[in-house]
């Protein structure tokens, strides 16, 4: 196969457009030449008779990415995906099966095209397996108009696939929703640039001189916090104690009972407290 893939077309590397007028000069094999080319290369790996029958159906390649233009893709790269998988049904082909190699080849040239759209299409997958990948293509193939499908084509696509129609709803919005830059457009002057996840996504992690300035402050705020409550009298700091500090925080009317005061007073005392815990802390 590395044999293979190296091939050398000598076809032109311009546009796209000289491309698709060279492979289609090339002209078609009969049965016959198709047939002989096969049986050299599979009996004596003949890489000159892959190269004639790679050449020969170069066209057919280009004809299937034709069908995929609607997926935003470049069409050379879906040609190029397309080439691959031709020059994988050719080392796989056996002419003694009966049918001709455009036949055989269409399912390997399709398989390299559907990896390629699906994982090009969109940054973030909205295929993953066998029955979405199914979905994903009939429902691109099954939009007769612009906008969303109607009730019908869903239920025509759910039949077909035997899927439940929530699961043709659920691929559609996928299908739908787009992908865009982080950072948005390149130039700062492009005013959908403003619009961008990176103008408006908000970033919790703090880089480490926040970090470190963070660390730092809370050490003071905590040492600032226990100079202040030494220089309260022992009643005070009892009760900042359990109403600010403790676990499990006392109410006004357990701790009047604990200093024999009404509850009234312990508001009082608690208000100075934290009267003077401000100012000497800032």
């Amino acid at each position: 196969m590395n044999q293979l893939t190296n091939l050398q077309f000598a076809l032109p590397t311009g546009s796209i457009e000289s491309y698709i007028s060279s492979v289609n000069q090339v002209p078609i094999l009969s049965l016959e030449e198709e047939q002989v080319l096969a049986r050299r290369f599979r009996a004596e790996e003949d890489i000159e008779a892959a190269r004639q029958l790679v050449m020969s159906h170069l066209r057919f390649v280009v004809k299937i990415a034709r069908g995929y233009s609607g997926y935003g893709l470049q069409q050379a790269d879906l040609i190029q995906e397309g080439n691959v998988g031709l020059m994988k049904a050719v080392k796989r082909f056996d002419p003694g099966v009966g049918v001709r190699l455009v036949s055989f080849a269409v399912h390997w040239v399709r398989a390299e095209m559907h990896e390629f759209i699906l994982k090009n299409w969109r940054i973030v997958k909205i295929a993953t397996t066998k029955a979405q990948r199914k979905l994903f293509f009939n429902i691109r193939s099954s939009k007769k108009r612009l906008g969303w499908l109607n009730q019908q084509e869903i239920k025509d696509v759910a039949e077909t696939l035997g899927v439940k129609a929530s699961e043709v709803v659920e691929m559609e919005k996928r299908m739908s929703n787009y992908d865009a830059a982080f950072d948005g457009a390149a130039s700062d002057d492009d005013e959908e640039s403003i619009h961008a996840p990176a103008f408006y996504v908000e970033n919790k992690n703090a880089g480490p001189e926040e970090l470190i300035e963070t660390a730092q402050l809370n050490e003071q705020n905590q040492d600032s916090l226990h100079k202040a409550i030494a220089l309260l009298d022992d009643r005070s700091k009892d009760i900042i104690a359990k109403r600010w500090l403790a676990e499990e925080k006392s109410t006004l009317h357990e701790l009047a009972a604990v200093h024999s005061v009404s509850a009234e007073r312990i508001r009082q005392i608690e208000s100075n407290a934290m009267k003077k815990l401000r100012e000497a802390i800032t």
